[in-house]
């Protein structure tokens, strides 16, 4: 039978982890629909240009991965929010994520482990994909060609989708495409047109696409 994620007596309490750095703010949310059996992570976007865990493209991921039958568990970084510690340029970032992954795999060791991110958050979950043995990867506009070295992550193997919006102003479409292009197995890469990197006015077309493109790694496909 798959573990099941309830819901909190109390809803609105803050959940803090331990990290390396001190307490990492949290939130778990139990699947919308009959569950998967599935806990996925999702990584919010730069701290240093405002990211944290309510980043609408983070909550609205979070919000088509749970109505898919899947629990979400959004964290903060190092030093946003109520998290302690302060921004390490993805290093400790990545130190965080893998602390959240042990405890996930602690309280709920019956659960199958997915990543995903957004922008800076999409560099954090591919370069612990590998390492933290995750059954699925989700990267929304990873940002290649920025400041971030793309050359050290190993490509994950596990089924990974990848959306990229087509005018994203921040991170070049071309690039991610031609990155994907020159992987071993390249993922399964859907590209918006007409979308900003925040997916302006096309929230519900990313809620679409990623339950469109989860839906085959599902145990029990869900309801339309």
């Amino acid at each position: 039978m798959n573990e099941t994620i309830a819901k909190p007596a109390n809803a609105d309490a803050a959940l803090f982890i331990p990290g390396p750095a001190g307490q990492i703010e949290a939130a778990l949310d139990p699947a919308e629909a009959p569950a998967q059996g599935i806990l996925a992570i999702v990584c919010h976007p730069l701290p240093t240009e405002g990211g944290t865990m309510h980043n609408k493209v983070v909550t609205m991921t979070a919000r088509a991965l749970r109505e898919c039958g899947i629990a979400t568990l959004r964290f903060n970084f190092r030093g946003v929010g109520q998290s302690a510690g302060e921004f390490d340029h993805g290093r400790g970032e990545l130190q965080d994520l893998r602390a959240v992954a042990t405890w996930a795999r602690t309280r709920h060791p019956g659960m199958a482990l997915w990543l995903a991110g957004f922008s800076f958050g999409a560099w954090v979950s591919l370069r612990g994909a590998m390492t933290l043995d995750a059954a699925a990867l989700i990267s929304i506009a990873p940002p290649v060609g920025r400041s971030w070295d793309f050359d050290e992550i190993t490509p994950p193997t596990m089924p990974w989708l990848v959306i990229q919006g087509e005018a994203d102003e921040i991170v070049d479409a071309s690039s991610v495409r031609l990155w994907l292009e020159g992987l071993p197995q390249p993922p399964r890469l859907v590209e918006m047109p007409d979308t900003s990197h925040f997916f302006h006015r096309k929230l519900m077309d990313l809620r679409g696409a990623l339950k469109n493109g989860v839906r085959a790694w599902l145990p029990t496909p869900p309801a339309e």
